[in-house]
């Protein structure tokens, strides 16, 4: 009997034993693949984001790498298929991925603007020497968006202009896609389009492009002078994306990443500008919860283009 609790003893010993370095795998990564959103030109994009490779591999002992994707759809299949373990996001990418699987990939944080509030506007911008006024003057004009996937550049104007009486496909001579944010004020500029939806905080000064969005990175980069456009149109707030992470990473990594997200105005504010598209107060926590008026925007115009 004394001999079979000895081997019952070391056989419950070396299943705890079994389990933990079980448990220490499943903590384990290789490398750390960062996604980044289209709608800038790659060689910016790349830059603005170097600063996080250092910062993560520091902070998680493994090589990091950027995937700069063309559009925004890249950045959501890479992460749908597993190819991709991190982005920052809009609202409407994080509720394409959401509506299809919520357990896909899981929300960090999320920007608090230097006013306190966690929301941003699409704005509509036209050519400041056009005789365009306001959205009115918009009918029979032809309308830039960013891309299908952006909150501020198709899906909020989209479902504004139609809460305000506007069907925008009869509305506007033409809508097209312009690629991206960036992309899309450029074709103001050069007449490609009459006005064009982008992003932008709302808060700060106008002639600095706001305190954040892509107007202030355009201006930072000497790509814009907001002497040359006009603002016809803003949205109502809305809720800032998230950065996420697949939900299938070991909970130690986004229980790192979370830490080192929250801490980021404290330790390195110069990359968190650049991460962020300027000026924020800080990273806050962000549930689910946060985006339905998004779930909700994305459902209803998924519905009104099957009728």
């Amino acid at each position: 009997m004394k001999t079979l609790a000895k081997f019952a003893a070391l056989a419950a010993v070396s299943m705890i034993a079994l389990n933990a370095t079980h448990a220490s795998a499943e903590e384990t990564i290789t490398e750390f693949r960062i996604g980044i959103l289209g709608g800038e030109n790659e060689a910016d994009r790349l830059r603005s984001n170097e600063c996080l490779v250092k910062r993560y591999e520091a902070l998680l002992g493994v090589p990091v790498k950027l995937f700069p994707a063309a559009d925004y759809a890249g950045t959501i299949e890479g992460l749908k298929g597993g190819n991709l373990d991190y982005a920052e996001l809009g609202a409407s990418g994080y509720a394409a991925l959401y509506l299809e699987d919520e357990n896909l990939v899981e929300p960090l944080a999320t920007t608090e603007q230097t006013d306190g509030s966690t929301g941003y506007h699409s704005v509509l911008i036209t050519l400041a020497d056009s005789n365009i006024d306001n959205l009115d003057e918009m009918k029979g004009k032809v309308l830039g968006y960013a891309d299908p996937n952006s909150t501020s550049g198709y899906l909020i104007p989209y479902v504004s202009f139609k809460k305000q009486g506007i069907d925008p496909d009869a509305y506007f001579a033409k809508t097209v896609f312009s690629g991206g944010h960036e992309q899309n004020v450029l074709a103001v500029l050069n007449h490609d389009v009459d006005a064009g939806v982008t992003w932008a905080s709302g808060v700060g000064e106008w002639e600095e492009g706001y305190s954040s969005g892509n107007l202030r990175k355009m201006v930072d980069k000497g790509m814009l002078d907001m002497s040359q456009v006009r603002e016809i149109w803003k949205s109502p707030l809305i809720p800032n994306g998230p950065t996420v992470v697949r939900s299938s990473l070991p909970q130690g990594v986004k229980d790192k990443l979370k830490a080192s997200l929250l801490s980021f105005n404290q330790d390195d504010p110069e990359c968190m500008y650049k991460v962020a598209a300027g000026e924020i107060n800080r990273y806050v926590e962000v549930q689910p919860s946060f985006y339905e008026p998004i779930f909700d925007a994305r459902r209803a115009t998924i519905e009104a283009k099957k009728n």
